[in-house]
Parts: structure tokens; sequence; C-alpha cells
């Protein structure tokens, strides 16, 4: 039977272009006489360091959710392509890895966002999922997109949703496992700006200051860009839009700014006073949003910002991204509120509100506050014993002595042959950053091993039947450590 490899290119039609490549027997012969294989573009190497740098994000993000009452939850890597093109249309499918079974009639895609398989999966189950349901997940996403700072295409998304829950009091909620988390990991408010809005807020603005309810979504695009277009373009885009230069004046002092939350009842009278054709039930959504987020005590980390809408047209009602306060980076994390959502996948109409935190921009803003160390294999978990064969005999022991250690629950090490120089290998535990070593030298044949405390510099000999208990009550390892071996 022979295998076929196939791969998606990204292309400017709506159906996406596909490569039948070589058999997979030919394929590996072509890459055999490439002089360098290099990870692909836009994608990491996770050496150990690296990745222990990453779960120790990921480690923040699991336990805010779990403090907060969020149960994870996790999906298939590639789903059918419909499933996007039904919630993004057609134009999502030049944003991703799209392919096709060779022989097979059905597109899939890989995952770009999480979204859609969660409200899947939550309209698949409705009727029996308690309420509210809240879940999260850390799933790697993929988007076939030109790669830049802070974006590539494979990254790894925090996501966070409470679904079956109306107004702004979830809405807070879910902010708050996002600023509980990034407090985790050492951000304080001085690092970090979550800016809130609200899109009917948002669109009775536009109204008031003259866009036309048709144009409202364009109007929205442009706000959502108008920061990554060039000036001129802004502006013949608002013309576009019906909008003069004293209309887009006022829109620019109104969504052109980050208003402190204890500044919000001045600018919402300020809104009232400038747009007189304002509708006045307008703001009642964002005001309340102000209260739930100084009752739920995250105030100081919030701004009012009326230029924040997100380009999703999915999104029903509050809307909020996370910035570094240097505004140097991209958005660390954006949602909203998107009530419509599990209806369109063939659930009952449920509200839910939620976001996405990304794993690239943290990796660059984490270490510039020196929040991380430079070097991950500090974040490694510490070899508890570090086995050191100074004789046959102690070879011969070693693998033994590592089997009884690890089911006693510890975390061991150890060289792999015999050696006189003793110090080499200490040297060696030392380099692992073991707490303690255990010498299996000449004393085996008195019963007796070595034992080094590679932190305080004490040895001692003890009896070998003695030296698992010792270490178990030392380092605290307990009878469910597992197999072992000699490995």
């Amino acid at each position: 039977m022979s295998s076929v490899a196939t791969a998606a290119v990204p292309s400017g039609s709506r159906q996406p272009k596909r490569l039948i490549l070589l058999p997979l027997h030919r394929l590996g012969a072509s890459m055999a006489a490439s002089p360098k294989h290099q990870a692909p573009k836009g994608t990491r190497d996770f050496y150990p360091g690296d990745l222990a740098l990453r779960r120790h994000v990921e480690a923040a993000w699991r336990r805010a959710s779990v403090i907060h009452g969020f149960a994870e939850i996790d999906g298939p890597t590639f789903e059918h392509l419909e499933l996007y093109t039904a919630k993004s249309g057609p134009g999502i499918v030049n944003e991703l890895f799209s392919f096709r079974r060779a022989g097979g009639e059905n597109d899939y895609a890989l995952r770009p966002e999480f979204t859609p398989t969660l409200a899947r999966m939550v309209a698949a189950r409705a009727a029996s999922l308690p309420t509210p349901v809240k879940w999260f997940a850390v799933p790697t996403h993929f988007r076939a997109e030109r790669p830049q700072r802070g974006r590539l295409r494979e990254f790894v998304q925090w996501n966070v949703d409470l679904m079956g829950l109306a107004g702004e009091a979830a809405d807070a909620e879910v902010m708050a496992v996002a600023m509980h988390a990034l407090e985790m990991l050492g951000l304080s408010p001085r690092d970090v700006r979550c800016r809130v809005s609200n899109r009917h807020t948002v669109a009775a603005v536009l109204a008031a200051i003259g866009v036309a309810p048709d144009r409202a979504a364009e109007a929205f695009e442009l706000l959502d860009r108008r920061g990554r277009l060039p000036a001129d373009e802004v502006i013949a885009r608002g013309a576009a839009l019906g909008l003069d230069a004293d209309a887009f004046a006022r829109l620019d002092a109104v969504a052109g700014n980050a208003v402190p939350i204890e500044s919000a009842a001045a600018f919402f009278a300020e809104l009232r006073t400038e747009l007189k054709a304002l509708d006045g039930a307008a703001l009642a959504p964002l005001e309340s949003m102000v209260e739930r987020l100084k009752a739920s005590g995250l105030s100081e980390w919030c701004d009012l910002d009326l230029g924040i809408v997100r380009g999703l047209a999915y999104y029903t009602g509050t809307v909020f991204e996370i910035h570094a306060a240097s505004g140097a980076e991209r958005a660390i994390a954006g949602g909203g509120r998107y009530d419509g959502l599990i209806e369109l996948f063939g659930g009952p109409s449920m509200p839910a509100v939620g976001f996405g935190m990304g794993d690239v921009v943290l990796s660059l803003m984490l270490p510039d506050r020196g929040l991380l160390p430079k070097d991950g294999e500090a974040l490694l978990p510490r070899p508890d014993v570090y086995l050191i064969a100074g004789s046959p005999e102690g070879e011969a022991r070693v693998p033994s002595l590592a089997t009884e250690l690890r089911r006693a629950g510890l975390h061991v090490r150890h060289s792999y042959r015999a050696t006189h120089n003793i110090g080499k290998l200490l040297g060696d535990a030392g380099k692992q950053r073991a707490r303690s070593a255990v010498i299996l030298g000449r004393e085996l044949a008195d019963g007796m091993v070595a034992l080094k405390d590679l932190d305080g510099g004490e040895q001692s000999l003890v009896p070998i039947g003695e030296v698992v208990a010792q270490l178990r009550t030392r380092y605290g390892g307990d009878a469910r450590g597992g197999g072992g071996g000699a490995g």
C-alpha cells in the first residue's frame, strides 16, 4: 500500500489550492539530498529549556482557570473546513492550512482558533451540560499567514469561555481569569492594560456622528484596523463612510483614547454633551461594565477604549483586548461576548463570553521585564538523587537501586559507566542540578554507600538498605512513583 503526503497552499481564491506531493518514499529521498534541514517558517523548536519556559506560562494559565472554576477541555487538531467557513465566511480559507486526504472527498483544516470547536462541542451536548458552562483549553493552533514579530504560523493559545450566563457579571468574571494569570506571571497594571469597550455603544456613537446603520460593519473594520493603516488611507476610508473632517475629529476624540476606569463618569458625561444625537440608553451596558469591574477589583487594570471593537463580526456586546502598557507589542489577549455562535452550530440560543491569549507575545514580554529566566534550564525539575558508579560492583547495583528509588517517587538520574574519577561524575551531577548524590564505590563491600548533599556539601556513609528511606524522608517521595528501570 502506497502512502501519499498532501499539503495546502493558501491562495487568493475562495477555494484552497492543494498540492499532492510525492509518495513518502520519494519524499524521504528528496529530503535526504537537502544539505540542511530547518523547522518550517513561522514555527518553533522547543528544546528542554525552551519548553520549560512555555510550561511555566501554561501552568499559570491552568492554575488561574481552575481557581476560577473552569474545567479543561480539548478537541481535534483539525476539523471539517466548513466549521470555519460557517463562522467566518469563505475568506477565512486563505488564512488556513487546509487539505484533502488523497482519494478522499472531505476538506479539512488545521484549527486556526478554538471557538468553533468549542461551539460545536457545546451544541452537541447542550441539553445535558450544567449551566453556566465554564471551560478552558490550551491547544496548539495554526495560521497560514506571513510570520511577524508576535505572530507565528504555529502557536499555543489559552482559551477561556463562559456560556449560558448573560450580562456584565459574566464578562467581568472572564476578564478576572485573564488578569489573575498575568498577575501570577509577575505582571502588574503598570505592565499591561485591559482595554474594554462595547459594540452596541460604539455602533450608537458611530450613528451619532453620521455613519449610516448599513455602513456600521465597514466602520467597525476601519476602527479595528486603523492603527495598522497609513493615515491617508484611514482618512479616505472615513470619507467613504460619509465622515467629514469634523465628524472624523469627533470620532478620533471618542475612539482614540484610553480612559482610566476612575475617569469613566466624566467620560460618559462628555460623550452625552458632545454627541447630542447619541442614544441615551447606548451607554448603559458600558456603565454597568464599569461598575462590575470596580466590584471585581479589576478597575486598576482596565481602561475604556471605544476604539476596541474586535474585527470578528460574531461579537455581540462587550469586547476587550489586553495590551502591553508600552504599546510595543501586539495584543496579548482579546475576546468578548458572542451570544449567537452556539446557535449557529446547531445548539440552543445561549449567551457566551470568552477570550484567547497566545503564548508568542508573552514569550517576548516576560523576559524583557525579567520575569522569565534567560535560561529555561533553571525551570526544569531538579533530580532528587544522582547515582554514581565508582566501581564495577557499583555499576552492577545502579539499575536495581534506581528502580527502587523511582518506585519511592523520587526523581533519579545516574551515571552510565563506572569510573574512579568520582569528582568528574559529581560535576556531572551538579550540572544536572541534582540535590544529592549516592556514590556506589568500594564501600559496597561493607554494605555501605556514600550519600552527599550537593546543596550543603555534607557527606556520610549510609547502609545501602537505608538509603531509600533516608532520601524519601528528605525529599518527600512516595510509593506512587511508578516503575523504574535503568534508563
